[in-house]
């Protein structure tokens, strides 16, 4: 599906190079002349804009890591020195902040468009697996820069997460321990945050180039789940998709410089602009919005052991996703059942991201005897019982709308292929 690279070096240095290196025709063949599904739509751009936001994160961290100092008197101090003294400065971090929640914006969209089509079905279980680990690093990543301000939320945020670590049996002490540098969060956890959070990015990266190959090799799924069964159904990379990956990213980066200039602390917390103090707890400690839903679910669980069992969990189960998915049909286009399943799915996470970050005690929407407890712990219930229960029983017992014989017949109509055919062939 990768298709032969058609890339001809016209000058003699580019002969000599190909003959060598032939990194050139490689790049050709798989971003320039790589045949795609003609009927992609605009959902498939959020890969190209991950992929941006990650280039803008890795460039903007590189030149803020040249002025920050990861020590746990001096961190705070030096990042009101890039927002008041570095030239631009205030720039490049208010980018960097947003950047990372913008990054999970298109990162979260990617994985629902890939669910909602079946993007994770054979033969591209391993794409997923790598979109998966991806995932993971993401959250990694950006739990590691969250504490780097060294404000309020940034040290008690570290000192919630990585006592979650005592509850591992047996090696729990020793992993938090390991983490700290110590026996509580203090100058070597920020020194060992710091390295990981510069380091892990790269290792994004890595990972993203074996998503891409992954993608190559079987191509594309597309909006009908149908493979490509012929060249009349593709469309070359360039300049079909290339065009349309540009116009998305454009208009992200004008949602992202919206918040960078207009209102860059809206996705922050007030209290991480307070140096941080082990002597003083905030009043509500919650993680940045992209993990609430997650927090949510630890909440959720009565028991400390369970609920760091079950927010571990809810992320880890998306590994096992293709395997969960019984249905031979990829696209909700045609199993109806399961696109009121699915949306059912994505309230339910926006209704856990709410209850991340409001008190458990309180009523829900004001209505008396039912406390935002009592319906996150409902909330948690279905989130689980998507994967483990709807997705395998669905595929069974559902039944499918039937599935367009082609692509192009599909786009163009039985006549409009034809047609096209004909063209081809003569």
């Amino acid at each position: 599906m990768s298709g032969h690279s058609t890339y001809v070096p016209k000058s003699d240095a580019g002969k000599w190079l190909e003959k060598r290196l032939p990194i050139i025709s490689l790049l050709h063949g798989a971003a320039v002349s790589m045949p795609n599904p003609r009927n992609l739509n605009y959902w498939w751009v959020f890969g190209g804009i991950a992929l941006f936001m990650l280039i803008v994160q890795v460039v903007t961290g590189i030149v803020l890591a040249m002025h920050y100092t990861p020590h746990a008197d001096m961190a705070f101090n030096s990042v009101e020195h890039i927002m008041r003294d570095v030239n631009w400065g205030w720039l490049l971090r208010y980018t960097h902040a947003n950047g990372a929640s913008m990054f999970f914006v298109a990162v979260y969209i990617h994985i629902l468009r890939g669910m909602y089509y079946g993007s994770y079905k054979a033969p591209r279980e391993v794409l997923w697996l790598l979109g998966m680990l991806i995932y993971l690093l993401m959250m990694a990543t950006g739990f590691m820069g969250y504490v780097l301000p060294w404000g309020q939320m940034s040290f008690w945020g570290a000192t919630v997460i990585t006592n979650f670590f005592e509850v591992v049996p047996f090696i729990g002490d020793d992993i938090r321990i390991l983490l700290w540098g110590g026996f509580a969060v203090d100058n070597p956890t920020l020194n060992r945050f710091f390295s990981l959070h510069y380091l892990l990015p790269f290792v994004i990266l890595g990972v993203v180039i074996l998503h891409i190959w992954a993608l190559h090799v079987p191509g594309s799924n597309n909006p009908l789940g149908v493979e490509a069964k012929s060249k009349q159904d593709t469309l070359s990379f360039h300049p079909y998709f290339t065009m349309k990956d540009l116009y998305g990213i454009v208009l992200f980066a004008i949602i992202l410089f919206y918040f960078v200039f207009f209102n860059p602390n809206f996705m922050g917390h007030p209290d991480n602009y307070i140096p941080a103090n082990s002597l003083v707890t905030p009043a509500h400690i919650v993680p940045e919005w992209y993990y609430l839903p997650f927090y949510a679910i630890l909440r959720a669980i009565p028991s400390k052991a369970g609920g760091v069992a079950g927010m571990f969990g809810s992320i880890l189960i998306l590994f096992v996703v293709p395997w969960l998915d019984t249905s031979k049909i990829r696209s909700a286009n045609f199993r109806p059942a399961y696109r009121i399943f699915f949306w059912i799915f994505v309230a339910n996470g926006l209704l856990l991201g709410y209850f991340g970050q409001v008190s458990t005690t309180d009523n829900f929407l004001g209505i008396a005897g039912v406390t935002n407890l009592v319906v996150s712990q409902m909330s948690t219930i279905y989130y689980f019982g998507f994967f483990v229960i709807i997705l395998p029983v669905l595929g069974l017992i559902e039944k499918t709308k039937p599935l367009p014989n082609s692509i192009s017949e599909a786009v163009l109509g039985a006549e409009g292929a034809a047609a096209e055919a004909a063209e081809q062939k003569a």
